[in-house]
């Protein structure tokens, strides 16, 4: 049993139910009026808070250097625990915090203290996410995009996972949810904590047992998914919701059901390779045994020496080169020109994708959709989140396997694909809020799971939880640009004098074909990164896949 537990399976497993249960900075919909009227928050004020709540959820620079430390680093305290030691009493805190502010445990606090509160509940998230994250790409090295786009997907259908067990048992009771999102991702990542170790890499056929989990994964968005439009359509007794909700317990619970299987075949697989090698050292021994009869009973001129530099330990030039190579830190690679590619990439794709989220539900109302269409759309927008994060990976692994294309590539055709979704909700058509969220969400969710492969690739593994956290800050910069300063402005501009709302295409039409060019600009970025880093791809990252 011990071994059982003991391995990068129940590692990936322990990872995966982590991420389900902490994308709580998904559900503040759920409790930001209880927030506001129990604060007396106007609406100016409350959106200030939801700005702290992005940046906290992006912001994790401090997690990956953590992260570093304790892994990485000689004399360090070598484990993943640690990181999510931090971001579980992070959690508990800014979550507690705020709740009891709300139920008036706690004398109301000033603004900028319930700010800090919401900033420390949403960093928490940044902690755990960079340790399943990056843990699983070091265990998983061959298959990073696809590893790193498991863990991105789980983490965006997190959300949607959070509100089903608030639809389940707390519906028309945000605050005492508030307090849930204090205790279970707390419990959650305390429990499996210890289980999420970093394992030498293996030989074997991980990519068969990786594609075993993203099934699993596919299959509760797609539970997911349909659960969301039925209850936006039929109103569930509360006998069909806990039904519905044990069954997606089930099929949370699959994968340890994959990784039990993934480590019987790796053993069996092992017996096999140590098999194959007795058999050949006894046959070698035999040959040798021969060999030594042979020459020592013939002529000693028979006998020619082994000519240097042709013994199986040869190093190669290749061996050599991909030796040499060092990882950069932080600051070295804040000085090259493929780091600030991918960060005006990302602002451009991630600050254009936050942005449209943001505003769903004025959008929705100004093209006269109903109240249970918005919430529809705001709810799959979770599915759209996890099929962007977990394709991505597994194409981007794909195309790199079988084309050689770096990942750059599916970065710069997925930003044109959404510079496409933006035209599409700015031409205002019957229907195309649902076509247009479709396009900019899978595409918003792809960035999550290239960006910190890429990062990985490019810069090294060594600090990749530090830079890919640097980079990420580029998303709440995106968001703060595009939606204050761009729909908020002009959408003010439109509005009529009497009650400040817009109703018709012409409100955000100007905003997203804005976006649209500056999501095309993310393409060209892209591009340009693409065609730099073709050649190290060429020379450097498919031949290291190829020595492992």
């Amino acid at each position: 049993m011990e071994r059982i537990m003991n391995t990068r399976w129940i590692a990936t497993v322990a990872s995966i139910w982590i991420q389900c249960s902490c994308g709580a900075s998904y559900t503040f919909s759920i409790y930001s009026s209880v927030l506001k009227s129990s604060q007396g928050y106007d609406q100016s004020t409350l959106d200030t808070v939801s700005v702290f709540k992005d940046i906290g959820a992006n912001a994790g620079v401090l997690s990956g250097l953590l992260y570093t430390f304790v892994t990485l680093k000689k004399g360090g305290l070598r484990g993943p625990w640690v990181v999510h030691m931090a971001g579980a009493i992070q959690y508990f805190l800014g979550y507690f915090l705020i709740w009891a502010s709300v139920v008036g445990l706690i004398y109301r606090p000033p603004v900028p203290l319930m700010c800090l509160f919401m900033f420390l509940a949403a960093h928490a998230q940044t902690f755990l996410n960079t340790t399943n994250a990056v843990s699983g790409l070091q265990n998983f090295p061959d298959y990073g995009g696809t590893i790193v786009g498991i863990m991105k997907g789980f983490l965006g259908l997190s959300g949607a996972i959070l509100i089903q067990v608030y639809d389940t048992f707390f519906e028309g009771k945000p605050s005492t949810f508030i307090l849930m999102l204090a205790l279970l991702p707390t419990s959650v990542s305390l429990i499996l904590m210890s289980f999420v170790r970093i394992y030498e890499a293996t030989t074997g056929d991980d990519k068969k047992q990786l594609n075993r989990f993203s099934a699993v994964a596919l299959i509760i968005a797609g539970y997911l998914m349909v659960i969301i439009i039925f209850e936006n359509v039929f109103t569930f007794p509360s006998w069909a919701s806990i039904t519905t909700f044990i069954l997606l317990l089930l099929v949370l619970a699959s994968p340890l059901g994959v990784a039990i299987e993934a480590q019987k075949e790796d053993s069996i697989r092992r017996l096999r390779q140590t098999d194959s090698i007795d058999s050949y050292l006894l046959t070698e021994s035999a040959d040798q045994t021969t060999s030594l009869d042979v020459y020592t009973t013939a002529d000693p001129r028979n006998y020619h020496e082994i000519p240097s530099g042709e013994g199986p330990l040869e190093t190669t030039a290749d061996d050599k080169m991909l030796g040499d190579e060092e990882p950069l830190n932080p600051l070295q690679a804040m000085r090259t020109v493929n780091f600030w590619l991918l960060f005006i990439a990302m602002i451009c794709g991630m600050g254009t994708g936050m942005a449209t989220i943001n505003n769903m539900s004025q959008i929705g109302e100004s093209l006269s959709y109903t109240t249970v269409e918005v919430d529809s759309l705001v709810s799959l927008w979770s599915i759209w989140n996890f099929l962007g994060r977990f394709g991505a990976g597994y194409a981007s692994d794909y195309l790199l396997h079988t084309r050689g294309w770096g990942r750059p590539f599916l970065m710069a055709v997925t930003l044109a694909t959404m510079a496409a979704g933006h035209v599409v909700i700015a031409a205002g058509f019957p229907g195309n809020l649902y076509l247009g969220s479709i396009l900019v969400g899978i595409c918003y969710g792809s960035q999550w799971s290239l960006m910190p492969t890429i990062t990985s690739e490019i810069f090294g593994v060594k600090h990749m939880g530090t830079i890919f956290n640097t980079i990420a800050i580029a998303s709440p910069v995106g968001s703060y640009i595009f939606s204050v300063k761009v729909i908020a402005y002009i959408y003010d501009k439109e509005a009529s004098s009497e009650d400040d709302t817009c109703v018709g295409t012409h409100c955000f039409m100007l905003s997203f074909l804005v976006m649209a060019s500056v999501a095309f600009l993310g393409f060209l970025v892209a591009a340009a990164l693409f065609f730099r880093t073709r050649r190290f791809y060429q020379l450097v990252v498919l031949r290291r896949l190829k020595h492992r």
